[in-house]
């Protein structure tokens, strides 16, 4: 793990660095160097294993808030994929580096075009219940996101899948997608174009199986159960107390249950930070991803179970594109450049946040670039541009905000938000002129809120579901349930959908610049900040990692005497 705040940019890039020099067709084979890293694991593995003895293998760590759903076909919000990160698994998982790894598949074969991909499962993959993982349950799992019927906010993760989208819209069955059952074991996927990230794609929660006859005699409610869940990772809910904990033990069944240390891994859901934090430090939890951020430099100076980790993530602010007065591009540009970025990530979030200026990150380095200082800042600045937002504000119609009706900005319960929530009301009021009112919701509710369109101004945040540029671009294609703008651009969707199958870099950076010049210059969203990931975690606890997109992973996970 990373200690203490470090470069972010630095950090990012030497990941991505290592992603880019891992990707493989299939495990390489072991070799002299390896057979010693072996002979040193097996050094290091008798050494966990003395200073767990006697050792209660039980971990307790706060997310914050309620799950949407433990549907990996279904869940989209934060929660919800890292509990399923640790009881699920896909044809691939997330090595440490951020880079795909087997998972359910110990091996695969790529074509020579990139065009179909053949996937060979382990025989001891087996579901918590003792069942074996068969390539079925996958057909099963790809077709069911794929039904219109179900309603998947990720479906579009599939469209690399041959007729996928078609599929997904309607136009064609649910059989006629790309994906086979070759025998029990074996799996084969036709691409509809080559995807040089099609193996990242398969690490991600939409593409890991569910079992057939589960969802079948529970459609509705077997993701939400609190009487346990049945599932193929390295751990398995037991029991959901809901707006409490969830409770997971260890799979005895996992196919590498052998390395899983822990016994019991319990995600509690308090969503105060500050009631967080006394229960970290009074010894009541073993970690939090949630941090009060005025006590951040408090814990920067005095603890060593503090950390700010990097974070491929944006924290931005959504308009509603299709009602007034945010279905005028100048209000939106106004309301865009009356914030001090600066000022927010200096005095509010305290977590070497960086100010934001566009729709990616900084920190990625794609083309042979960073991807966020080739494509510029939209001409948003870290400081406000008052005179220009009010200029825009006026010739929009408002002069001084005048004729603006009261504005609601809707927010979810966390003490950040709420912060980043009042900062930039008490902006908006002195820059632009105009009232703001606050409205806070629980995070489900909140949630449904943005997706239904009833809404002015929402908080959201979107952290990269893989590593590359992609995954904060076609979350705002059409028919993407990411898509909280309730805008469209068919010149922005082609160009997206090129950039997926272009095989140059280069190439596919450039299209990718001109798809975000598109989103962008019509100030559809308005970034607030790059994010980082502040966390906590007691000193006891060895061998916890988060991937390069902040996901907890906690299958090497143990704790020391």
């Amino acid at each position: 793990m990373i200690k203490k705040a470090l470069s972010l940019l630095l950090i990012l890039a030497l990941m991505l660095t290592a992603f880019a020099a891992c990707g493989r067709d299939e495990p390489a084979p072991a070799n002299e160097t390896e057979q010693q890293t072996t002979e040193e694991e097996s050094t290091q593995q008798e050494e966990q294993q003395e200073e767990t003895k006697d050792v209660p293998q039980v971990l307790t760590y706060n997310m914050g808030d309620e799950p949407e759903t433990l549907d990996p076909g279904k869940a989209t919000e934060n929660v919800g994929i890292n509990i399923l990160g640790n009881t699920s698994e896909g044809l691939t998982r997330v090595s440490k580096e951020g880079s795909p790894e087997p998972g359910v598949a110990e091996k695969w074969d790529i074509s020579e075009d990139g065009s179909e991909y053949i996937f060979y499962l382990r025989k001891d993959a087996k579901w918590s219940d003792g069942k074996p993982v068969t390539a079925n349950d996958f057909v099963y799992s790809w077709r069911r996101v794929l039904n219109p019927e179900t309603a998947a906010d990720y479906a579009y993760f599939l469209y690399p899948v041959l007729n996928a989208e078609a599929a997904n819209t309607g136009e064609v069955s649910v059989e006629e997608i790309g994906i086979e059952a070759v025998d029990e074991y074996t799996l084969k996927i036709k691409l509809d174009k080559p995807v040089n990230y099609f193996l990242s794609l398969c690490t991600f929660i939409t593409t890991y199986p569910v079992r057939q006859d589960v969802v079948e005699a529970d459609p509705e409610g077997w993701g939400l159960s609190d009487n346990g869940i049945i599932s193929n990772g390295p751990f398995y809910v037991k029991e959901w107390k809901h707006n409490e904990k969830v409770i997971m033990v260890k799979n005895p069944n996992y196919w590498d249950a052998e390395n899983v240390k822990l016994d019991e891994f319990t995600m509690t859901l308090i969503n105060e930070e500050s009631t967080a934090l006394a229960a970290f430090e009074s010894g009541d939890i073993d970690g939090s991803d949630t941090v009060p951020v005025a006590e951040i430099p408090r814990l920067l100076a005095e603890s060593d179970e503090f950390y700010i980790l990097p974070n491929l993530s944006l924290y931005y602010y959504v308009f509603n594109n299709s009602a007034p007065p945010f279905d005028n591009e100048k209000v939106r540009k106004a309301f865009t450049l009356a914030i001090d970025r600066k000022a927010i990530v200096e005095t509010v979030t305290m977590d070497s946040s960086t100010p934001a200026s566009g729709m990616l990150p900084s920190g990625l380095i794609y083309g042979g670039e960073e991807f966020r200082k080739a494509g510029g800042d939209y001409d948003i600045k870290p400081t406000a541009q008052v005179e220009e937002a009010q200029k825009l504000l006026a010739e929009a119609g408002y002069p001084n905000g005048e004729g603006l009706p009261t504005i609601k900005v809707n927010y979810n319960t966390l003490e950040r938000h709420r912060k980043i929530a009042e900062a930039i009301q008490e902006m908006w009021k002195k820059n632009l002129g105009v009232e703001v009112e606050l409205v806070n919701q629980e995070w489900k509710v909140h949630l449904a809120t943005l997706e239904e369109g009833n809404f002015q101004v929402g908080r959201i945040g979107w952290g990269a579901d893989y590593v590359h540029p992609m995954t904060f671009f076609d979350m705002w294609i059409e028919g993407s349930g990411n898509n909280y703008s309730q805008y469209t651009n068919k010149d922005f969707d082609e160009l997206v959908k090129k950039a997926m199958i272009t095989q140059d870099e280069k190439e596919a950076a450039k299209i990718l610049h001109e798809a975000e010049d598109i989103w962008m210059s019509r100030y559809t969203i308005s970034p607030i900040y790059y994010a980082t990931d502040p966390d906590l975690m007691k000193s006891h606890v060895k061998g916890w990692w988060k991937s390069p997109v902040a996901n907890l992973f906690l299958r090497d996970a143990y704790i020391e005497k």
